[in-house]
């Protein structure tokens, strides 16, 4: 037993430390958090002149200290009439995580930028930037180290002798990103894209530098994901995610499906299915009326930690509201693209 608490005290500290470098953007509803996928994809909505989001995902409720994820963004079309086969997209995002008992927290307030240019009548090139600013803290006085094992308990009257210099940290993070759209018809649509963040590496510790240096490895993410029109009723969009940071990387494959409920579009049922590779399966329900689109998904756990959660991994809600600054004048619309 005493080994096993010793061993759980020495994993806080590595929490703290190194590992705490990993703590970064994973929502299972990737493609309802654009700009925090790839800054390229502000502005790039095709139907809209505007969106705004909110996401909230709470992971591993069932084992300690859940994991909490929250995201506010927001992205706009602009300079629409000064270029005639293109348009720009400025954006922001705020996201917020926080996690275990130490209340490992991570603040990013970003913003950035896009243009999208077509290429003759069927294909979009779109490259864009970001800009964040991201503040990470934790509460060392709620953690506990391998040290202050005194036999009994832990006692935290004992000092920790761990090298913190400071329990906050604040960096700026580049980052950027390419994407491609093809639009073969009315019914078919193909979109890749690819990002870098952390392009600066910046240092992330809570130690003394001669202790860990901790500079961030780069982020690369890429994504393919297309829309095919069946019959009126259904939009199907099947989706890839990959990325890959230092040693770490996820790769999420499935799809979502819109059932025109009201003939026009304007009411539609969302379903969709999702793996994440040797972690979960991802079931997802949403409903959309009047350009509002509200999906929930959860995240069931199929590695070897569904032995202490019981497969209950996560929940995750998205909600997002797009639309256009003169009604009047219907859908802004500067290129092909597939609707109901």
């Amino acid at each position: 037993m005493r080994k096993l608490i010793k061993i759980t005290g020495c994993c806080v500290a590595l929490l703290t430390g190194s590992m705490a470098r990993a703590q970064s953007l994973h929502f299972s509803q990737y493609f309802n958090t654009p700009l925090l996928i790839n800054p390229a994809n502000t502005g790039f909505n095709p139907d809209y002149d505007y969106r705004v989001g909110i996401n909230y995902r709470n992971q591993w409720a069932s084992v300690g200290n859940p994991y909490k994820t929250m995201s506010a963004w927001g992205d706009v079309k602009v300079f629409r009439d000064r270029f005639e086969s293109g348009w720009m997209g400025i954006g922001g995002s705020l996201m917020k995580d926080v996690a275990g008992s130490g209340n490992l927290s991570a603040t990013h307030a970003t913003a950035t930028i896009a243009y999208h240019q077509m290429l003759g009548y069927n294909s979009l090139l779109s490259g864009g930037f970001g800009l964040a600013y991201v503040n990470k803290r934790v509460d060392v006085n709620k953690l506990t180290f391998d040290n202050q094992w005194n036999g009994k308990f832990f006692d935290v009257t004992i000092p920790s002798n761990e090298p913190f210099t400071n329990t906050s940290v604040s960096y700026l993070d580049l980052q950027m990103g390419l994407n491609y759209a093809y639009f073969a018809s009315d019914n078919f649509y193909f979109n890749a894209g690819v990002s870098i963040m952390h392009i600066n590496t910046p240092r992330e510790s809570f130690f003394d530098p001669t202790v860990s240096n901790a500079t961030l490895s780069r982020r690369y993410t890429g994504f393919v994901n297309a829309s095919i029109k069946l019959q009126d009723l259904w939009i199907v969009n099947p989706n890839v995610y990959v990325s890959k940071m230092g040693s770490a990387w996820e790769a999420v494959l499935g799809f979502n499906a819109n059932r025109n409920l009201s003939g026009d579009g304007e009411k539609q049922m969302v379903f969709g299915l999702y793996y994440r590779n040797n972690d979960a399966i991802i079931p997802m329900l949403g409903y959309e009326v009047n350009d509002l689109k509200v999906i929930a998904s959860y995240d069931a756990t199929i590695s070897s930690l569904r032995n202490l959660n019981g497969g209950r991994g996560a929940y995750e809600i998205s909600l997002i509201k797009s639309g256009v600054f003169n009604s009047s004048a219907g859908r802004s619309v500067k290129c092909p693209t597939v609707r109901f």
